[in-house]
């Protein structure tokens, strides 16, 4: 199975739910490659973004459950490489 290189974006709008968000991160820590994070506290947003190196199942794990979590958004792409 290839692995895949791509980018992680994530939105919040819920601010109690960060770490929750943080939790989920670090549990799949061996993946991420980078992280940044934005606030726009007067729009009351945050956004994190990721590099993530991994198979598809994988990385499709993580989006999941930040997708299933009440004021997150998320989009990911990423592309196939030989790695």
């Amino acid at each position: 199975m290839e692995k895949k290189i791509g980018t992680v974006s994530i939105l919040i709008e819920n601010k109690e739910i960060v770490e929750e968000i943080n939790n989920l991160l670090r549990d799949f820590g061996d993946i991420i490659v980078a992280r940044n994070g934005i606030p726009l506290r007067e729009e009351g947003i945050f956004i994190i973004s990721l590099v993530v190196k991994s198979h598809a199942d994988t990385i499709n794990a993580l989006t999941g459950k930040l997708g299933r979590l009440k004021g997150v958004k998320v989009r990911s792409i990423f592309i196939k490489t030989e790695i």
